[in-house]
């Protein structure tokens, strides 16, 4: 015979309180003292009463649940913001309903949104790349949403709450590293320019450079090669640069397998790394100490970031004032991490 569930009135009798009071201490309330709060929690265990979630979410007009779109889990970083959604939702007690946008270039997921919100999530987190034009549709669905949206890894605008990487201040971190370190002719290998994160630290390269005196924008174009993230367009652009400017002396790569690729090129041209050729990446992905030489990069706070965002849209959640709660913008400082790839040989 299945036994019966206790219920929340029983827990009150035995604790000798109201429903009302054990309710308090089931939401973490602080209007109970701590002694009964104790007695409470203790009945609760001896009892084995377990919380109705499905009744809980119909009375209080929540689920509990944060819908989570996502895409490029075969890529480092997204993976890596993924579990620091992950980690930080379960901390604060939501659960996650996660879609998968497959190809934000021909999908721009207007549809996911606006299933995520018939299915009745408390609120939603964008962790999509901003890639060409993805965005409009989606600024305009988030801006009349019925519940609170954060945005990862776009270009902040006014109105949006948005957690981003700071991409351009880690790669010109990068690039100044190289210039320090007494590097002339320092190329660049970008990723797809139609990436707002690709077209930030193409900026910052830009923008180190032109700090330093070592040309304007066009001046700079032969020591640019475009690749897609890949290792193999680390390669194939590395050996493009060679070609465009002989005397080539240090590279920066916009991940850190393109960089790889690149340090592949550099044994089939015969460059010795850091002697002849200086290769830097971006990421610091697990492997990169790993790269023969170990890999110089720059390390983005990745997971933090993903957290970030819950909390962000937890402190809207929890907002109980008339108005609206106030988007936020916030932005995380990546750092760089020196090893041997680009430290000059005396």
């Amino acid at each position: 015979m299945r036994k019966k569930s206790v219920t929340i009135k029983e827990v009150a009798r035995e604790a000798g309180v109201s429903a009302q009071t054990v309710s308090r201490v089931l939401n973490n309330r602080e209007d109970v003292s701590e002694e009964t709060r104790l007695n409470i929690q203790r009945i609760i265990t001896s009892l084995g009463y377990s919380p109705n979630i499905l009744a809980r979410s119909l009375i209080q007009g929540k689920t509990h649940t944060i819908g989570v779109v996502g895409y490029g889990l075969s890529f480092y970083g997204p993976s890596r913001i993924l579990t620091g959604i992950e980690h930080q939702a379960n901390e604060l007690g939501y659960s996650l309903l996660f879609s998968l946008l497959r190809d934000p270039e021909q999908n721009l997921g207007e549809s996911l949104f606006a299933n995520l919100v018939s299915r009745k999530v408390d609120g939603i987190i964008w962790a999509v790349p901003e890639i060409g034009a993805d965005r409009p549709a989606l600024i305009a669905q988030a801006q009349t949403a019925p519940v609170p949206v954060v945005f990862i890894n776009m270009e902040p605008r006014e109105g949006l709450s948005v957690a981003a990487m700071d991409n351009l201040s880690g790669a010109r971190q990068a690039v100044e590293h190289l210039i320090e370190q007494g590097y002339q002719k320092i190329g660049i290998i970008t990723g797809p320019g139609t990436w707002w994160e690709s077209r930030q630290r193409e900026a910052g390269w830009r923008a180190a450079l032109s700090a330093a005196g070592r040309g304007s924008n066009r001046e700079l174009d032969p020591l640019r090669a475009a690749g897609d993230w890949t290792p193999a367009s680390g390669e194939s652009g590395l050996a493009q640069l060679l070609r465009q400017e002989p005397n080539l002396d240090a590279v920066f790569a916009c991940n850190d397998p393109m960089a790889l690729g690149a340090l592949m090129a550099a044994r089939n041209f015969g460059k010795r790394v850091p002697a002849d050729l200086a290769v830097a990446g971006y990421d610091d992905s697990p492997e990169a100490s790993y790269y023969f030489p170990p890999l110089t990069t720059v390390r983005q706070p990745l997971a933090d970031m993903g957290a970030q965002a819950v909390r962000m849209l937890h402190r809207a959640l929890e907002h109980a004032g008339a108005e609206p709660y106030p988007p936020e913008q916030v932005w995380m400082r990546p750092g760089l991490v020196v090893r041997a790839s680009t430290l000059k040989i005396v």
